[in-house]
């Protein structure tokens, strides 16, 4: 919140002459205290801010640096704001969209054109996403403990957490934590977690090693797989593997070839497919998938009766 805080702040005096440290704290809702924090660390960033007390006093970027003003311009304004609209779709209140309400005011020669770039992180899971990022937000910045149940491959449980990193990648939310239970850094989706609390006790923060989202990482492969896919399929070839992911056989299907990191993912995601995708490598995969196509058939069949 600070760092939205601090734009905010900025903002403000790359577009009004002077202001004061109590037309700040009630804009931004905060202490006079905090603000006289916020101008500080503005000052050592390198923004020339000058503080004058006094009748007619108050806050302002120096005179000598009037040019400097420009220093965001239009296209870098349009950026913050599509920045800060895209965590509004997953916030559970109404600071981000009051932040750039205070970003806009005044602001209508400073931020020309129309917008160009809409995020919306929240997918379809907005009204069960919105209350988890709200709580977890909350518990990191106050450095309190929160705990929750996680559904995982390998079960169900409770877990009680040190609260650190809100990470949106490969399209979902994760958290970043130190797990009580396992007493290590976990990576935990949101989507998975339910029942999210935060607890009355807090914690001193520890040394944060920061994750590893390289694919290499993630993804450490080890099974070759060779499969053969339908043409009509390209479409998601590409969108999930990129266009280098397969090359197109003589009878006209696509022969996608890549690393994967487990059979049953492989197999999960290759049943997504149906009978657009024949799979050559690794036979482990192709027997489960005709298993599971036998098992599918009898579950199916046209004279079981219900």
């Amino acid at each position: 919140m600070k760092t939205d805080r601090l734009i905010g702040i900025l903002s403000v005096l790359l577009q009004k002459d002077k202001t004061t440290a109590p037309e700040l704290a009630e804009q931004f809702e905060v202490s006079r205290r905090t603000i006289n924090r916020d101008i500080e660390t503005l000052c050592m960033a390198g923004i020339p801010i000058q503080t004058l007390r006094g009748p007619g006093g108050g806050i302002r970027i120096m005179d000598g640096y009037r040019m400097d003003r420009m220093i965001l311009t239009s296209k870098d304004m349009q950026m913050i704001l599509a920045g800060l609209r895209s965590l509004d779709s997953v916030s559970g209140s109404r600071y981000y969209s009051q932040l750039m309400e205070k970003i806009q005011t005044g602001s209508s020669e400073f931020i020309s054109g129309r917008d160009s770039i809409l995020i919306d992180l929240s997918s379809w899971n907005r009204d069960s996403l919105a209350p988890k990022i709200e709580t977890i937000q909350d518990a990191v910045e106050t450095r309190h403990l929160i705990s929750f149940q996680y559904y995982a491959p390998t079960g169900d449980s409770v877990r009680t957490v040190e609260p650190y990193y809100l990470i949106f990648h490969w399209s979902s939310w994760y958290l970043w934590a130190w797990c009580c239970d396992r007493q290590d850094f976990r990576l935990f989706k949101l989507n998975r977690m339910v029942h999210v609390r935060k607890a009355n006790t807090s914690f001193v923060c520890r040394e944060t090693v920061l994750p590893d989202l390289s694919n290499e990482k993630i993804f450490p492969g080890g099974i070759r797989v060779k499969v053969l896919f339908s043409a009509d399929q390209k479409w998601r070839l590409v969108e999930e593997f990129g266009p280098a992911c397969f090359t197109e056989s003589g009878d006209g299907r696509l022969l996608f070839t890549a690393d994967y990191t487990d059979i049953e993912n492989l197999v999960t995601w290759l049943m997504t497919f149906g009978d657009k995708a024949e799979v050559l490598e690794p036979i482990e995969a192709r027997n489960e998938i005709a298993r599971m196509a036998d098992k599918m058939a009898m579950l199916y069949r046209e004279d079981k009766v219900l």
